[in-house]
């Protein structure tokens, strides 16, 4: 039993991940690994202040308003005319 997982060990069955047909995991991704390597700081600034102020009450109502919206207005009047216009200039 020993003999076999010895062997078993030695063989590499553990290791097939370590065999590619390409050198590194992410090869292929030439263009985006120098994109990236030229931006900056991709982060905005702001991102990293985490006190953000806000209130409350207007926190309140917005969620108010999310739960429960506003009726929608009211469909705007149609005015059909029927029959020949009386108002012609001759």
């Amino acid at each position: 039993m020993i003999l076999l997982l010895c062997a078993g060990a030695l063989t590499g069955c553990a290791d097939y991940l370590n065999h590619y047909d390409t050198v590194t995991l992410a090869a292929g991704d030439t263009q985006k690994y120098n994109s990236l390597l030229q931006t900056v700081d991709p982060l905005n600034p702001a991102s990293k202040n985490t006190a953000i102020e806000g209130d409350g009450a207007r926190a309140a109502a917005v969620a108010q308003a999310y739960k429960f919206p506003p009726p929608p207005p009211p469909p705007p009047a149609i005015t059909v005319n029927v029959g020949t216009p009386t108002d012609t200039a001759d």
